[in-house]
């Protein structure tokens, strides 16, 4: 599979703020990948230094194999990393004119991304009077003129209504569907969760996993369980070699696992010591449990 982006040990330092931590990651082509992170993570940052608008403090990247200088690759790359700003008096289709001069991009595109962010009946409509979900999905058309190989998004959902954000989202979707490439960054693990098919997860400028989302997700899981005689239950548990650790909740078990272990065979072994349960639930834990943990201060 093609590689888009490579990333190498790349550091960013402000002051003695250690933004970007020795970051390593690839990009490859026809994947949407999210950088996951809580506020002040070095999201926007590694953005920054990938796009050419921030120096790094050391470490290195390279677009498209290395084939080619920064300047030139960038003009394979779309993105929006401030907020949208277009002129507010002049119509979508007049502020996509403009960019299309910029960019050197044919005019004739500006109603095929209109039509693609389902704004093409709002061409001749002034931005100022766009709500923000439409100066949003606006900037997108924007970006997408020059038919990028990949589109990168900085919080493209930040301040929308629910409406606004899944209308993002089902964009992303299409134009993910289209073959084009996608890195976002988001502090929003729903968001990452549902259109993202990798993840790289950071804290304070450090890459805490990086991979699939499915594989950040995957894992032993963990049983909730409850019987007539609890403590008998929990000190049979403790034998099982698959058992990590047992917590009570509403009483409930919560049963970790160190190791595989299906709800039959747990049923079989309680029922071979006389243990009959009247409840059993097997979970897997979620993005964003998953991400809790990674990102747990005392992590």
């Amino acid at each position: 599979m093609e590689t888009i982006l490579t990333i190498n040990n790349l550091d960013k330092k402000f002051g003695r703020v250690h933004a970007v931590n020795n970051v390593t990651f690839d990009i490859k082509k026809g994947n949407v990948y999210g950088i996951l992170g809580p506020n002040g993570s070095g999201k926007s940052t590694t953005l920054g230094i990938i796009l050419n608008v921030v120096n790094a403090t050391s470490g290195n990247y390279s677009w498209f194999g290395g084939n080619m200088e920064t300047h030139d690759a960038l003009k394979k790359v779309g993105a929006i990393i401030e907020r949208p700003n277009f002129y507010p008096y002049m119509s979508a289709y007049e502020n996509l004119k403009l960019v299309c001069k910029i960019k050197g991009a044919p005019i004739e595109k500006i109603d095929e991304k209109l039509a693609l962010v389902d704004l093409l009946d709002r061409k001749d409509s002034k931005f100022k009077t766009f709500s923000l979900g439409m100066k949003q999905r606006l900037a997108i058309a924007s970006a997408l003129l020059n038919d990028p190989e990949i589109l990168i998004l900085d919080e493209p959902t930040n301040g929308l209504d629910p409406q606004g954000i899944r209308q993002i989202r089902d964009i992303i979707r299409h134009i993910a569907s289209l073959g084009t490439t996608i890195l976002l960054a988001s502090h929003l693990l729903d968001e990452v969760e549902k259109v993202c098919t990798h993840v790289v997860v950071l804290r304070k400028g450090v890459v805490l996993y990086t991979g699939t989302v499915n594989g950040m997700i995957s894992n032993e899981g963990f049983f909730e369980l409850q019987a007539n005689d609890n403590l008998k239950l929990q000190n049979i548990l403790m034998q099982h070699n698959a058992v990590d650790k047992i917590e009570e909740n509403e009483g409930k078990l919560m049963v970790y696992l160190k190791a595989p272990l299906e709800a039959a065979e747990l049923n079989r072994h309680l029922v071979g010591h006389n243990i009959y349960l009247n409840h059993l639930v097997k979970r897997q834990y979620s993005l964003e449990e998953q991400f809790l943990q990674l990102t747990s201060p005392s992590k």
